[in-house]
C-alpha cells in the first residue's frame, strides 16, 4: 500500500500531454441580448501539465471557466477554435495550452426586446351553438400583453394577439377568464397568463321565403307540376343584417339530370343566396314532380 501510494504521488508530479474538455462561459449584456438556443458549455483542448493538475481539471474541481467576450453579437454566429486560444490560455491554472481541438464553436444570440401587443379573440375559433352567433361587444381586461424575448420570435407574434377560445359551445353571452397561450415558453416571457373576457352571443333571426325554382336540363314540351310544393328556403342571419338581406336574391335550382325515377323526385340545391346568411336549408328536401306531355 505504501509503495502504491508512493508510485501514485510520484506519477502525479510528472508532466503529461493530454486532451481534456474545458468549461467555457459566454460574457454578454443580458439586458440587451439573449441566446436562442443552448450555448456550448465546453471545448476540447490539448494541454501540458503536472498529473495532479490534469486530474483536477478532469474532475472539474475548482476549475475557472474560460470567459468568452465576443464582439459583433448577435450577428456573429460562430468562432474558429483558434480564436478561443487567448481566453482559454488565461483561464488555465498551472497548465500550458498546446492547441484548441474544437474546430468551430457555434452559438446564436438575438436582441432582447419587450413588445406590447393588444389582446383579442379569434371569433372563427369560438364554438357557437346551433342557432346562435357571435354578437360582439368584446371587453378584455387587461387589454394588452407585454412579451419579452428574442426579437426574431416576438416579431412574428400577431397583433392583436388571440387569447385561447372557450372550450364549450356557447349558447349565451360569455364572461370569464381565458388563458394566454404561446410557443417558445423557454425563451419568451409574458407579463400576464390570463385575461378577463366578456362578449355577447345572440340567437340568430330566422325566416323563410317561397322560391320559384330555376329549371335545368328539363326536356322540352312537357308541363311540370310540383306534387309536394311549394319550395321554401329557411334561413338564419345575424340580427344586425335584417335590413340588408333581400329574399329575392335566393336562387334554388332543380336539375333534371338528378331526377330519381324511383320516387319521381329531384333534390333541390341553393345556387345563390344573399350575403350575410349564416344558415340556409330547403324544404322539402326532395321535390316530387310530375311531367305531362303538351
Amino acid at each position: 500500500m505504501t509503495a502504491t501510494t508512493f508510485w501514485v504521488l510520484n506519477s502525479l508530479n510528472k508532466s503529461y500531454i493530454a486532451r481534456i474538455s474545458y468549461p467555457i462561459q459566454f460574457v454578454y449584456d443580458q439586458r440587451q441580448l439573449v441566446p436562442v438556443k443552448p450555448l456550448p458549455e465546453e471545448v476540447m483542448v490539448s494541454v501540458t501539465g503536472k498529473g495532479w493538475k490534469l486530474l483536477r481539471k478532469n474532475l472539474m474541481f475548482q476549475v475557472k471557466p474560460a470567459e468568452l467576450s465576443i464582439r459583433g453579437l448577435p450577428y456573429v454566429k460562430r468562432l474558429p477554435g483558434a480564436a478561443l486560444r487567448p481566453a482559454i490560455a488565461n483561464a488555465l491554472d498551472g497548465l500550458e495550452l498546446n492547441y484548441v481541438a474544437t474546430d468551430t464553436l457555434y452559438f446564436d444570440f438575438d436582441h432582447l426586446i419587450t413588445r406590447k401587443i393588444p389582446l383579442g379573440i379569434d371569433t372563427a375559433q369560438v364554438r357557437i351553438g346551433p342557432g346562435f352567433t357571435y354578437g360582439g361587444q368584446l371587453r378584455i381586461q387587461p387589454d394588452s400583453v407585454a412579451f419579452t424575448g428574442p426579437k426574431q420570435i416576438i416579431s412574428m407574434f400577431p397583433s392583436p394577439y388571440p387569447l385561447a377560445p372557450p372550450e364549450a359551445a356557447l349558447q349565451s353571452s360569455f364572461k370569464g377568464e381565458l388563458p394566454l397561450l404561446y410557443d417558445f415558453t423557454e425563451l419568451v416571457k409574458a407579463n400576464i397568463s390570463k385575461a378577463q373576457v366578456q362578449f355577447a352571443v345572440l340567437p340568430l333571426d330566422k325566416l323563410e321565403v317561397v322560391v320559384q325554382p330555376v329549371l335545368k336540363n328539363f326536356p322540352p314540351k312537357y308541363r311540370l307540376a310540383y306534387l309536394n310544393g311549394p319550395v321554401k328556403v329557411k334561413y338564419a342571419f345575424h340580427p344586425r343584417n335584417r335590413g340588408l338581406i333581400e329574399a329575392a336574391q335566393f336562387e334554388v335550382t332543380l336539375d333534371y339530370a338528378q331526377y330519381n325515377a324511383a320516387d319521381s323526385s329531384i333534390v333541390p340545391t341553393i345556387t345563390q343566396k344573399p350575403t350575410g346568411i349564416r344558415q340556409a336549408s330547403i324544404a322539402p328536401g326532395k321535390v316530387k314532380i310530375s311531367l305531362t306531355a303538351l
